[in-house]
């Protein structure tokens, strides 16, 4: 072979400056030697080193974190507790003429700084019941004077503010107005709650209320607020729950009220709980031309619910006694677990029933209630007739429990 054919193996002539070391690549099983590309493609992994190896297991981890924590929360947003059927029976009744003795009457001072004094029971039944002129309905019962804050009869019991002392009396009104507080002697963990409410109470300064707490431990036990609102009531029925910390609403929810407030601790907004607000039908005038209604609670370890049937929408499981929430439809308030340990936020409460008169929530919103340049403590000293609406008239409570 002479000089001009000669050429080496990797198709260099002799005297040219050999290949760069990483442009060679040699073929597993033979002997051949090929060039490499100048310009290693990135986006071949045949190529990469292991530190572009690391780096790209780095980004799958870091992916695969988010996409499990975004699967968690999703996963914890969508959870739901079990709300089974649970049977139930009838365990406790308040009613008829003996409807106040199962309660006792509060007389201390008033923590939410009320313009109130509430009266014990021998003065807010001064004049006892209301004469009886025979039996068998209320018609039969002569209604007693405004002195009479509470009162019986077989098949209703009233609940109202005092409008009998004002400018000139003795005593007046200038250091509060007389009114009642009334707390269950019997005390509850869970239970389905029927309320037969047929008036609210309404009144410029008013402040009513029908809940379950526990008043020597509040706020450790929790608060339950079925009915409440201020004022004439035109912003509906609030349905609240007033805890320590850690519950929290923020979660699924099945209801028809407008939630207001995720956070149940009362440390949180001003102690405004996590409420659910009615539609401006479910309190006052508009509620009681209609008859008033039935409150429904469910209180059990996967949450509170509530329910509020129109007079002429009520359950027949209901007026049967035997109750079964299942079938009632979407509820007006939920309060899932979720997020919320309820037995360990919600014990030991009595039934509440009150009117307060101004008040931390009324004076909140005194400059937006419609009710008139006068302040409420003027109101409620001066103006006793405006509250002759100021009451409450209940049918029965009834209380039962799951077996």
């Amino acid at each position: 072979m002479d000089g001009r054919s000669r050429m080496r193996q990797d198709g260099h002539k002799p005297g040219d400056s050999p290949p760069e070391y990483d442009e060679i690549m040699f073929l597993r099983g033979s002997g051949d030697v090929r060039h490499a590309p100048a310009s290693i493609p990135w986006w071949n992994p045949r190529y990469w080193r292991k530190r572009v190896w690391a780096g790209v297991a780095i980004v799958i981890v870091i992916v695969i974190v988010i996409a499990a924590a975004v699967g968690v929360s999703q996963a914890k947003k969508n959870a739901y507790p079990d709300y089974s059927p649970l049977s139930y029976s009838l365990a406790d009744t308040y009613g008829g003429e003996s409807f106040f003795d199962q309660f006792n009457y509060f007389t201390g001072y008033d923590k939410t700084h009320g313009f109130v004094h509430y009266v014990p029971r021998a003065e807010a039944q001064q004049r006892v019941r209301a004469l009886k002129h025979g039996r068998g309905s209320p018609a039969s019962y002569t209604k007693p004077s405004a002195q009479n804050l509470t009162y019986a009869a077989p098949s209703t019991a009233v609940v109202k503010v005092d409008t009998t002392v004002g400018p000139g009396s003795n005593p007046d009104a200038l250091t509060g107005r007389f009114s009642v507080r009334l707390e269950s002697k019997k005390t509850y963990n869970k239970g389905l709650f029927i309320f037969d409410v047929k008036h609210t109470p309404y009144a410029c300064g008013a402040w009513p209320a029908l809940w379950l707490t526990d008043p020597s431990h509040w706020p450790d036990n929790g608060e339950i607020d079925v009915m409440e609102s201020i004022n004439e009531g035109k912003d509906g029925n609030q349905m609240t729950l007033h805890s320590t910390g850690g519950c929290s609403m923020g979660v699924r929810r099945k209801q028809t009220g407008a939630p207001h407030d995720d956070d149940c601790n009362h440390d949180a907004n001003n102690n405004a709980g996590c409420g659910v607000v009615g539609g401006s039908s479910s309190f006052g005038t508009a509620l009681n031309s209609d008859g008033g209604s039935i409150m429904a609670v469910e209180w059990r370890d996967a949450g509170i619910r509530m329910w509020q049937f129109a007079r002429n929408a009520v359950p027949g499981d209901v007026t049967s006694k035997q109750p079964n929430p299942a079938g009632w439809g979407t509820a007006a308030a939920d309060f899932p677990s979720t997020n919320c340990h309820i037995g360990s936020h919600f014990r030991n409460n009595s039934i509440v029933v009150n009117i307060d008169l101004c008040g931390d929530l009324v004076y909140g919103s005194w400059d937006k209630s419609g009710c008139g340049p006068k302040n409420c403590t003027d109101l409620v000293a001066n103006q006793p007739d405006l509250y002759k609406t100021a009451f409450w008239e209940f049918g029965s409570f009834e209380v039962y429990q799951s077996s």
